[in-house]
């Protein structure tokens, strides 16, 4: 029995558990597949829509690349500003306090807006993407920047250090363990908008998750929004675990664990 005992202390136990309980209540009748399907019938659409057919392999390849073109192009604008905002204090106060605004305003408000000026198309479903997630980017940066000691700057100014070579020796290494939490919280916010936007948004482009999970709503079919779901939370478990969580150990291996 000892090799039993680390499974029974992992996160796999756990699952199992939740996954016969799940299928025990279904069993007993407690509920109706109406309102929520069973595990079996879960099993039963990813066998038809990964294994026999692709529809749901698809459709994560087209939410994955709309995901990556408005992040990255979040991280190509957001970062910039938020240096900007450091550095200058008219923009401190005017795009400092935009950025403050548009934060608090649901992505899903832009979708409007979004549809009136680009169509129905992957334009506007990155657009609210970028939306969504450029705008915390924004203060996230200019607050990593701001938590640099003076004395670090001060040594370089001294030892003649300037601009580009000054953000590349001094700012961006020690903004950045501050900064990986604005990623973050930048991935997660343009992750909701994507969302958002493809469940409103239908495009010829392609199907999208968000779409999938619309679709599963207008037909009642509870195993294919569960299904989706799942897939959801399996995908930001994974970019957690193997993006991010190597970074951060990176980060704490190379500058210790007051980094975070």
């Amino acid at each position: 029995m000892k090799f039993l005992k680390p499974f029974f202390k992992s996160s796999a136990f756990y699952l199992f558990l939740t996954i016969l309980l799940w299928q025990w209540a279904f069993s007993l009748e407690l509920y109706s597949d109406f309102f929520f399907p069973s595990p079996a019938q879960v099993v039963a659409f990813f066998w038809e829509n990964c294994i026999k057919g692709s529809a749901l392999w698809q459709a994560m390849d087209i939410s994955l690349k709309r995901l990556l073109t408005g992040y990255f192009i979040s991280l190509a604008i957001g970062i910039p500003l938020g240096m900007l905002c450091h550095k200058s204090n008219f923009l401190k106060l005017t795009l400092r306090k935009l950025a403050l605004s548009f934060q608090t305003l649901p992505s899903i408000c832009w979708v409007p807006i979004t549809l009136l000026w680009f169509g129905q198309n992957n334009t506007a479903i990155i657009f609210v993407v970028c939306m969504g997630s450029v705008w915390g980017l924004i203060i996230g940066t200019e607050n990593s920047i701001q938590r640099i000691p003076n004395i670090y700057l001060k040594a370089a100014y001294t030892m003649g250090a300037r601009r580009l070579t000054l953000l590349r020796t001094i700012v961006f290494p020690a903004a950045f363990p501050s900064l990986i939490t604005s990623l973050k919280q930048c991935w997660a916010f343009a992750w909701r908008s994507l969302l958002s936007a493809e469940i409103y948004i239908s495009t010829i482009d392609g199907i999208g998750l968000g779409q999938l999970l619309h679709y599963g709503r207008e037909m009642q079919a509870m195993d294919q929004v569960i299904s989706i779901i799942l897939v959801l939370i399996a995908i930001g478990l994974f970019i957690e675990r193997f993006v991010f969580l190597p970074i951060e150990h990176s980060i704490t291996k190379r500058w210790g664990e007051g980094s975070f």
